[in-house]
């Protein structure tokens, strides 16, 4: 059952397990492993709204707004909340390692040049048909594609070998 955060504050710790997941624990005891920060207006409202969601997919808590969460909890969430929101644009790709997965890819972005690993070709999701993609990094970085007719030909015959 998911707790709710009133506008006092709630006696709750988060903390980071050994493998870098964020590990909610409740004023009664209860932990949840691998819980997940969703803001629910990241554009209209980032400080309200922010849901913790367990591994299951179901909410471990409500939170009615970012200040309310203890100073420490708080900075964890937001270091999880910025990679998530964190989408570099894809403008070019340079070179990929292979042509199979696990393989590494030099590419331009709008916040300058990187490499991401692929792990498996799952990794590219299709978005609104089949120019517009969503490519996960294996570190978790989410990269967006925002019309593969815009990248350059040596760009979109890469890609193609992956779709």
């Amino acid at each position: 059952m998911a707790e709710t955060l009133d506008m006092t504050p709630l006696d709750l710790q988060v903390r980071r397990d050994a493998h870098g997941c964020l590990v909610l624990k409740l004023s009664d005891g209860s932990e949840h492993v691998g819980v997940v920060p969703v803001r629910a207006f990241p554009m209209a409202a980032p400080e309200e709204g922010l849901s913790l969601m367990r591994s299951d997919g179901k909410e471990a808590l409500w939170v009615a707004h970012m200040s309310l969460l203890p100073p420490a909890a708080r900075v964890l969430i937001e270091q999880d909340l910025a990679i998530r929101e964190f989408v570099p644009t894809i403008l070019k790709i340079r070179s990929v390692s292979s042509f199979s997965t696990p393989s590494t890819w030099e590419v331009d972005t709008d916040r300058g040049a990187t490499q991401l690993v692929l792990k498996a070709e799952e990794d590219i999701r299709k978005l609104h048909g089949r120019t517009r993609l969503r490519i996960a990094g294996s570190d978790g970085v989410q990269f967006a594609v925002p019309d593969t007719t815009a990248l350059d030909r040596s760009s979109q015959r890469l890609l193609e070998r992956f779709l």
